[in-house]
């Protein structure tokens, strides 16, 4: 199961005004694991970026004007992307931005290039209605160190997102262990029906002693011994069988 967990920074909120991305980050997990392996470009947007978004990344012209523009990265990120489900945070928003800058090169849009996409947010807002469940919260909620998020970077929220989604997604995964528990331990399991079981007989001196045991309990408990009670109930039972 091939996860990547996914994240963008823009010059603004709007791709429909124009805004672009200027940073593109990308995580991967399989089978719930972290694999190492990411996804990191710094984006020339060819245009600044509004005073509120620079504030949110600071990532500033000055710093991206040399960097790859969109166009460049692209096939390697399909690539990247490709036969996985994408996790998002407010997924509207980045597909959008993506989308919006695929389309500038005339390719298709991203739901063509991944199996699905999964929103984070919503997922939180169903598990916690009423509360507050933007990154930062979902990483307090769950105990997971965000102290570097100084400001917003697309590489280290994909990251810390990556961790929440695990969090968050915990009991599937219980679950899944549970199955393959049950399935080992079928699959484990002896036909008793076809095994050739060994029958062993107490010898004479093994019933003796234990006759002596009942004895003693039976003295000491004033005749209250249950294991004699079930002898006799057995005894009563077996009879009651066979003249039937």
């Amino acid at each position: 199961m091939r996860q990547i967990v996914l994240d963008t920074e823009t010059t603004g909120l709007e791709y429909k005004l124009g805004h672009r991305i200027v940073e593109i980050a990308a995580v991967e997990l399989c089978n719930r694991q972290f694999t190492g392996s990411h996804f990191h470009y710094y984006l020339n947007p060819e245009r600044e970026s509004d005073e509120g978004a620079l504030q949110v990344h600071g990532l500033t012209m000055e710093f991206l004007q040399d960097k790859a523009k969109f166009h460049d990265i692209s096939r390697e990120f399909l690539s990247f992307i490709g036969e996985a489900e994408l996790i998002i945070h407010n997924a509207p928003f980045d597909v959008g931005f993506i989308n919006h800058e695929l389309g500038l090169y005339n390719l298709k849009t991203l739901d063509n290039y991944c199996l699905q996409i999964t929103d984070t947010l919503k997922l939180a807002k169903e598990l916690h209605p009423g509360k507050r469940n933007n990154l930062d919260a979902l990483c307090e909620r769950y105990n997971i160190d965000n102290s570097k998020r100084k400001l917003h970077g697309a590489l280290l929220d994909a990251e810390l997102l990556a961790e929440v989604y695990l969090a968050m997604t915990r009991g599937q995964e219980s679950l899944l262990i549970e199955l393959d528990y049950v399935e080992s331990v079928q699959h484990s399991q002896t036909d008793l029906d076809s095994s050739d079981l060994r029958i062993i007989e107490a010898t004479a001196e093994e019933n003796a002693r234990h006759c002596g045991i009942l004895e003693e309990i039976a003295r000491a408990s004033n005749n209250k011994c249950l294991w004699n009670n079930l002898e006799t109930t057995d005894m009563f039972d077996d009879t009651s069988m066979a003249s039937n």
